[in-house]
C-alpha cells in the first residue's frame, strides 16, 4: 500500500516552523508505531458519551444506516491502499461501536423501569449480598412473582433492604411483603445518576421488607457466587471478633471489599489526607497481593538447587495470576471495576513474563480497558473507572519517557532512599492524574496527599501482608495474632491520615467542574497516551489554562427538591431553606456537594397559610401551597414554585417550576441571571425519553 507523509512538514523559516516540525516528528512516529492502537479506549468513550447525551433514543434505522456508512468507509480505504486512512477508519468505527455498545448492553441487561409505587406480597432469587450494617442487609433479587393476588412488577430484578436475620446467601429464596419504589435520579445535576446505571444492571426498582420475611428455599451449596459469598462472609466475622470500630470496617474493605461500615469520619479523614484510595481493593492491593506472592515463590524455588533447571520465573507468574484471580473474587469479581481492571493488568503482565515479552506497555493499558469497557460499558461513567484508567495511564506513560539509569552498585541507605523517592513519584503522578476527575465527582482534593501516601506506605504494605497471612492459616484457626497486627497497623494508619489531614485543613477546597472539565482531562489523556516523547506532556498542560476559563461551575441561587418539600435559596454568602426540614436527605447531599450549611430558615422569608414569599436581594421567590394563591401569587415574581397543578396562565414573566416539571426533570437547580434578568434553569434530568428514565413521554 503506498503511504503519505502525515502530518505534513512545515516549511523551514523562523522558529515556530522547529518546533511544529519536532510535533510533527512525534505524531509521525507515534502513527508508524501503530500507537494508534492505545487510542481506540478513548473512541470507544466518545461514542458511549455521544450515545448518552442524546436528547432521544435512536431509532433502529439510524444504527443500521450508521453501520452501513462504517462498512463503506472501510471499503473506500481499501479501495485507496492507504495504511493512514485504514487506521484512522477504525477509530471512526471504535466510536461508532461506542455508540452500539449500550444499546446492545441494555437488551442483554437492561430492564424496564418501575414508574409508580408497588406494595405486595413476593417470592424472589437473591442474585448478590451487597452489604450489611446496623439498618439491614443490601441485596439484588430476581425472579420477582408476587403471590397472595399482589401486582406482578415488570422488571427483572431489584435492589432490596432485608433484615439481617436469617443471613442470606446467593442462591436463597426469599418471601416478604415488599415495598418497591422506582429508582430516584439524580440530586443535582451532573451527580451520580442511580437510574442509568441501575438501568444497565437490570435493576427497575429499589425497595424494602415491610413484614414477612422468611427463606422459602436454600440455594445449591456447589454454586460459585455462594461459595464466594460465604467465604467472604467467613472472612469478614474473623475480622469482627479480632478488630472493631475503624480497624475492622476498613479491614474488611481491603480484604473482601466490604466498605459498609466505614464512617463518614473516617472517610472524610482518609479523603482529606489522600488515602482514600487504600480501602478500595484496586491496583495497589492486587499489585501487593500478587507480586509478593509472585516474589515469594520464586524465592522459595530458587532456594532450592535441585529445581535449577525448572522456569522458576513462569511458575512464579502463574502463582502470582492464581493469587490475583483469587483475591478478585473476595473483592467482589468483575462487579469491582478497578479490582477487575487491575487483574486484567496484572493478567497482561503476567502472561507477558510467561511469554518472554515486555510487560509494562500502554498497549496492555489498552487491552485491559477494552475488555472492562466491552463488558461493562456503563462503568465508564463512574468515578472508580475513571480515576483508575487515568492513573495508570498516567503511571506508564511515565514509566516510558526516556530517562537516565542509576549508575553504580547502590548501598542499602541509597535504595531505601529510591524506594521512598519512588513511592512519592508514584503518588504523585497518579494524584495529579486524578485530580480532575476526583475533583469534579467529589468536590474535594488532597494538596498533602503524596505526603500522607509516603507516610503511610509502610502501614498499608503491613496490613496487606498479615492480612495475606491471616487469610491463609484462618482454617487452621491461627488467625488472630495476624488480625491484630493488621489492626494494629490500620490504627497507625489512620492516625497518618488524621496528622494529614488536620496539616490540610482549609487548603483542601471544594472546586466546583463542569463536564467540559472532565472531557478536557479524558482528552489529555488521549494526547498523553498516544505519544511516546516529551511532547505527550503538552496535553496535560493545556488542560490548567483550559478548566480556568471553562471548567468552573456556578453556584446556585435557588434548588429546588422533586421528592421533598426542600426549596433552598441564597441567603447573602449561604443557603437557607424557605420550605422543607433539615436533615432531610436532599438538604444534606447539597450541604455536602456544597460544603456549605444550609440553614433551617431564610431571613428573607414571609409566610402564611396558603405559601411563602422570599425576597433575597436581585430576586424574589414565591412558594405556593394553596391553590387559594395562585390568583395573588403568580404574578409579579422572578420565581414561582408549587407543587400543585397550577392554571396555565401562572408564572407571568418568571419562572414557573411546578409538579409536571419536578416530576419529569427531578431537582431543579437555578441560577440568577443579572443582566437578563431572569433566571438560568438546570434540572437534574435533561433526557426524559430514554429508556432508563422513570418517566417518558
Amino acid at each position: 500500500m503506498s503511504e503519505r507523509s502525515w502530518p505534513r512538514r512545515v516549511q523551514a523559516g523562523a522558529w515556530p516552523h522547529r518546533v511544529i516540525n519536532s510535533l510533527r516528528l512525534d505524531l509521525a512516529a507515534a502513527s508508524e508505531q501503530r500507537r494508534a492502537f492505545v487510542l481506540l479506549p478513548f473512541s470507544l468513550i466518545m461514542g458511549l458519551v455521544i450515545y448518552a447525551a442524546l436528547p432521544d433514543e435512536p431509532e433502529m434505522l439510524h444504527f443500521i444506516l450508521g453501520s452501513a456508512g462504517i462498512a463503506g468507509l472501510f471499503l473506500y480505504a481499501l479501495a485507496m491502499q492507504s495504511l493512514s486512512m485504514l487506521r484512522w477508519s477504525s477509530q471512526i468505527a471504535a466510536i461508532w461501536i461506542g455508540f452500539c455498545l449500550l444499546p446492545l448492553h441494555a437488551m442483554a441487561f437492561g430492564t424496564p423501569m418501575l414508574r409508580f409505587p408497588t406494595y405486595g406480597a413476593y417470592e424472589a432469587r437473591v442474585d448478590e449480598v451487597l452489604s450489611a450494617d446496623g439498618e439491614g442487609r443490601r441485596v439484588v433479587v430476581s425472579q420477582i412473582v408476587p403471590i397472595e393476588g399482589s401486582r406482578a412488577v415488570p422488571i427483572r430484578r431489584s435492589r432490596l433492604l432485608v433484615p439481617l436475620q436469617p443471613v442470606l446467601e446467593p442462591g436463597d429464596t426469599i418471601r416478604a411483603k415488599l415495598r418497591l419504589a422506582p429508582v430516584p435520579g439524580p440530586v443535582l445535576p451532573g451527580t451520580h445518576d442511580g437510574q442509568f446505571h441501575s438501568y444497565f444492571s437490570g435493576i427497575g426498582a429499589y425497595g424494602g421488607v415491610t413484614s414477612g420475611f422468611e427463606i422459602v428455599a436454600r440455594g445449591d451449596d456447589a454454586d460459585l457466587n455462594r461459595r464466594v459469598q460465604a467465604l467472604r462472609s467467613f472472612i469478614g466475622g474473623r475480622i469482627d471478633l479480632v478488630l472493631e470500630g475503624a480497624s475492622a470496617a476498613i479491614g474488611k474493605a481491603m480484604m473482601v471489599g466490604d466498605q459498609s461500615s466505614i464512617s463518614d469520619a473516617t472517610r472524610d479523614v482518609m479523603a482529606a489526607s489522600g488515602l482514600a484510595h487504600v480501602y478500595s481493593i484496586s491496583g495497589l492491593h492486587l499489585s501487593m497481593v500478587a507480586g509478593g506472592i509472585f516474589w515469594l515463590v520464586r524465592l522459595l524455588l530458587a532456594s532450592m538447587p535441585w529445581l535449577v533447571a525448572w522456569p522458576i520465573k513462569k511458575i512464579a507468574a502463574i502463582a502470582g495470576l492464581v493469587a490475583a484471580f483469587g483475591y478478585l473474587l473476595l473483592a467482589g469479581g468483575p462487579d469491582n471495576v478497578p479490582a477487575f481492571r487491575s487483574t486484567l493488568m496484572l493478567a497482561l503482565i503476567f502472561g507477558a513474563v510467561l511469554a518472554g515479552r515486555r510487560a509494562l506497555t500502554m498497549r496492555n493499558v489498552a487491552i485491559a480497558a477494552l475488555v472492562i469497557i466491552v463488558m461493562d460499558p456503563a462503568s465508564v461513567f463512574r468515578p472508580s473507572f475513571q480515576l483508575s484508567f487515568a492513573a495508570v495511564v498516567a503511571l506508564i506513560g511515565v514509566y516510558e519517557l526516556p530517562r537516565q539509569g542509576a549508575g553504580g552498585k547502590a548501598g542499602a541507605l541509597e535504595r531505601f532512599a529510591r524506594f521512598i523517592l519512588a513511592t512519592a513519584a508514584t503518588s504523585f503522578i497518579a494524584g495529579l492524574a486524578t485530580l480532575l476527575f476526583s475533583a469534579y465527582h467529589f468536590q474535594q482534593t488532597a494538596p498533602l496527599g503524596v505526603l500522607g501516601n509516603v507516610l503511610a506506605l509502610a502501614f498499608v504494605s503491613l496490613i496487606m501482608w498479615f492480612g495475606v497471612l491471616a487469610v491463609l492459616v484462618m482454617p487452621l484457626g491461627w488467625d488472630g495474632v495476624f488480625l491484630r497486627l493488621m489492626g494494629w497497623n490500620i490504627d497507625r494508619m489512620v492516625e497518618v491520615a488524621e496528622l494529614v489531614a488536620g496539616w490540610s485543613e482549609g487548603i483542601t477546597g471544594n472546586p466546583l467542574l463542569t463536564i467540559w472539565a472532565l472531557l478536557f482531562g479524558v482528552a489529555a489523556l488521549a494526547w498523553f497516551a498516544f505519544l511516546q516523547g516529551r511532547w505527550r506532556l503538552l496535553g496535560p498542560a493545556l488542560v490548567l489554562p483550559l478548566v480556568l476559563v471553562f471548567g468552573f461551575a456556578a453556584r446556585p441561587d435557588v434548588l429546588i427538591a422533586d421528592t421533598t418539600q426542600a426549596v433552598a435559596i441564597r441567603d447573602g454568602d449561604a443557603l437557607a431553606l424557605a420550605s422543607g426540614r433539615t436533615g432531610s436527605f436532599a438538604v444534606d447531599v447539597w450541604s455536602r456537594h456544597y460544603q456549605t450549611e444550609i440553614l433551617g430558615k431564610h431571613s428573607g422569608m414571609r409566610c402564611d397559610s396558603l405559601g411563602c414569599v422570599v425576597y433575597a436581594g436581585d430576586f424574589s421567590v414565591t412558594i405556593i401551597r394553596n391553590a387559594a394563591a395562585f390568583a395573588e401569587d403568580c404574578f409579579g415574581y422572578d420565581l414561582v414554585v408549587t407543587r400543585i397543578a397550577a392554571p396555565s396562565w401562572c408564572g407571568g414573566d418568571g419562572v414557573l417550576i411546578g409538579p409536571q416539571q419536578l416530576e419529569r426533570h427531578g431537582v431543579h437547580w437555578l441560577a440568577w441571571d443579572t443582566a437578563a434578568g431572569r433566571f438560568v434553569v438546570r434540572p437534574a434530568i435533561a433526557q426524559i425519553n430514554r429508556p432508563w428514565r422513570v418517566w417518558r413521554q
